[in-house]
């Protein structure tokens, strides 16, 4: 990437969204407003299980809470009927009943209430969650099995097989959701505000596809429920300009006006509506002083510009004379991460604030490209430099574009496993310190299938890595929060292991194998917490799907 130290954007042009429209007018806007882990218990450590335990050469123990792991030491779901990716036999698929509490017991840390995390230092620190409208909890208000995800996102063949070139369009989906009576896309959009809110998270980034239809509609249902459900939970406003159809500065800001009135959408302390736009270098940076000038002439609007960038380097001098603030998009792989630091410097610089890109990982079938987050390092190396690099906000990039595979929100293949990490981050993030371990809490990550296979089904494009990314790596991460040292038990398929794990966080890494995978861990000799991940890895497989699966001892069944 030119100008800049850690390789090639994540990011690429989206393929058109559902539901998306041309744009209207700008007096369309003024007149139309805005609308008002799974698995049942096994233990796999038994002598009936058939696997003798066996202990593995020892891996290096983490120095601190971004944890270190240890080298692997050697080298899907089907596309049936109407659920291309069952749950395995005698385990059951995650479910998100509305408005469920989190578990006692669920995180290996006591997290604290929203209000705590918002106040003193954490109230300057904002933690935000990329929302992309095409992909909410229910898309048809319709049972699982029969849903618009199971049968036309999930199966290859669904939308009249025009997803079947790359295996289908998705390879996970939001936790189901029973049918609801009333207005329940308006329910749902509520359901999805309290589980960020009660992850720690302070609002969403709004990914503006479209100026209408049904992408913008979902917008402004979103800041209603946001404000409905926390008035301090904000939308910060991220006009898409690699999907928005227009050049004329006055239809973006009269979109923006119409968002910008909600309660919800995001200001800062003197009233600014900050404004985020997606790929900002798409237009020049005069256009946008024309469309800020527009909210303030025509809406009397303030603004607080804080355009994100593909490529950050040769575009924020020419930007900065109209910016509060900058981010970049960033790297989905562990390995692109080493100039960030620079990037939260110059940004500071210039007496701006940085907003930093947190990932877990990027998969996109329809566009034949993934990055290798190996395992959860991705997720811990971008909110460790988060963390150490001074940045003044994050945004988890993504909250639920199941598109690219990057979804933090609970979802059907991971559970809560993603966010649940993100909480204990995000609490250093906003505190200031390391939350302590008060519970052993294990996380379990592997893939379904290895890097290098091929897929038996119908699927000619294939996914390969994008230049950049770190080396394709087929391994099992168990991932302990342990309050003391104890050992911790694995099997990954046929093989079992043992390793020491110190109390703190510790990543272990495990080759991957066919079948499914389970740790615990044993305080003199009796098993005291347990993880499983149901899916089975397997080296034929009908669809390519490189994603990581994930699972955690915190929420078992």
């Amino acid at each position: 990437m030119t100008g800049h130290r850690h390789g090639p954007p994540s990011h690429r042009p989206r393929s058109r969204p559902p539901g998306r429209r041309p744009a209207l007018l700008v007096t369309a806007f003024l007149l139309a407003g805005v609308c008002a882990a799974a698995g049942v218990a096994w233990n796999p450590f038994t002598a009936a299980a058939g696997q003798d335990l066996a202990r593995p050469a020892p891996g290096p123990s983490s120095t601190g809470p971004a944890a270190t792991s240890a080298a692997p030491s050697a080298t899907g779901p089907d596309a049936e009927h109407e659920d291309p990716t069952p749950s395995p036999a005698g385990t059951t698929a995650p479910s998100a009943a509305a408005d469920a509490a989190r578990p006692t017991g669920a995180l290996p840390f006591d997290l604290p209430a929203p209000d705590a995390l918002r106040s003193a230092a954490g109230g300057r620190k904002l933690v935000f969650a990329h929302y992309f409208t095409p992909y909410p909890l229910s898309l048809d208000n319709a049972s699982t099995e029969a849903d618009y995800y199971t049968r036309h996102y999930l199966d290859p063949r669904g939308e009249n097989g025009k997803h079947q070139r790359y295996g289908g369009l998705l390879r996970d989906r939001p936790l189901p959701v029973p049918p609801k009576d009333g207005d329940w896309e308006y329910a749902n959009l509520q359901q999805e505000v309290r589980t960020a809110r009660n992850a720690g998270i302070d609002g969403f980034t709004l990914d503006l596809l479209s100026l209408s239809g049904k992408n913008w509609e979902r917008a402004g249902l979103l800041m209603r429920a946001a404000h409905a459900v926390d008035p301090a939970f904000k939308v910060m406003l991220m006009p898409d300009m690699t999907s928005l159809d227009t050049d004329d500065p006055a239809v973006i800001a009269g979109a923006l006006a119409a968002l910008g009135g909600h309660p919800a959408a995001h200001r800062l302390d003197d009233g600014r509506l900050v404004v985020s736009p997606f790929k900002a270098e798409q237009k020049s940076a005069d256009w946008w002083r024309r469309v800020l000038d527009q909210l303030r002439s025509r809406h009397g609007i303030r603004t607080a510009f804080v355009p994100l960038f593909l490529d950050f380097g040769p575009h924020h001098e020419a930007f900065a004379p109209i910016s509060h603030g900058f981010s970049e998009w960033g790297s989905r792989s562990y390995a692109g991460q080493e100039g960030t630091a620079a990037d939260v410097r110059r940004a500071h610089g210039q007496g701006k604030i940085w907003m930093q890109p947190v990932s877990v990982q990027d998969a996109r079938p329809n566009q034949g490209v993934y990055d290798e987050a190996g395992n959860t390092a991705t997720l811990r190396a971008t909110w460790t430099h988060a963390i150490e690099d001074g940045a003044d906000w994050v945004q988890l990039t993504t909250w639920n574009d199941y598109s690219e595979g990057s979804q933090f929100a609970p979802s059907r293949n991971n559970g809560h496993a993603y966010l649940d990490l993100t909480s204990y981050y995000l609490t250093r993030f906003k505190t200031g310190g390391w939350p302590p371990i008060v519970r052993d809490t294990l996380y379990l990550t592997g893939r379904t299938q290895f890097a290098a296979a091929d897929p038996t089904g119908d699927q000619s494009l294939l996914m390969s890595l994008r230049k950049g990314s770190a080396a394709a790596r087929d391994t099992v991460e168990v991932l302990s929060f342990l309050t003391e040292p104890a050992t911790v038990r694995s099997v990954v398929g046929s093989a079992t292991r043992e390793h020491r794990a110190p109390a703190g966080v510790h990543a272990e890494l495990l080759p991957l194998r066919p079948g499914t995978s389970a740790a615990e861990v044993a305080r003199a000799g009796k098993a005291a917490v347990r993880v499983e991940l149901p899916y089975p890895a397997d080296h034929e497989v009908p669809v390519q799907d490189l994603q990581y699966y994930a699972a955690t001892s915190g929420r078992p069944g």
